[in-house]
């Protein structure tokens, strides 16, 4: 299984729901809280140029916000991603 890192804040829905679509599919994630560590935010911004949380990375892909986790989800592409199929993720074919 691909490994999974979560930046998240303590009052976010949105983090929220990424942390129960993963642990639904059972999956085990590091969680980075960027309110608890200025560094982590200024970590997270640099990597992904975004402000917002969630931020989620499955391996070394930056998925993006919950939003776009669930969309994968949908696609069926997520799954493969988890598994560390990274050959078959095609960010162009999700709706």
């Amino acid at each position: 299984m691909a490994k999974v890192i979560l930046y998240t804040s303590g009052f976010c829905h949105y983090c929220v729901q990424a942390r129960r679509l993963l642990e639904a599919k059972g999956v085990v994630y590091d969680e980075l809280y960027i309110d608890r560590d200025p560094a982590l935010r200024a970590q997270m911004e640099g990597k992904t140029q975004r402000r917002s949380v969630p931020q989620i990375f499955i391996g070394d892909y930056h998925v993006g916000g919950y939003e776009d986790m669930r969309q994968l989800d949908k696609s069926g592409q997520l799954d493969a991603l988890l598994q560390g199929c990274f050959t078959n993720y095609n960010p162009t074919e999700v709706p």
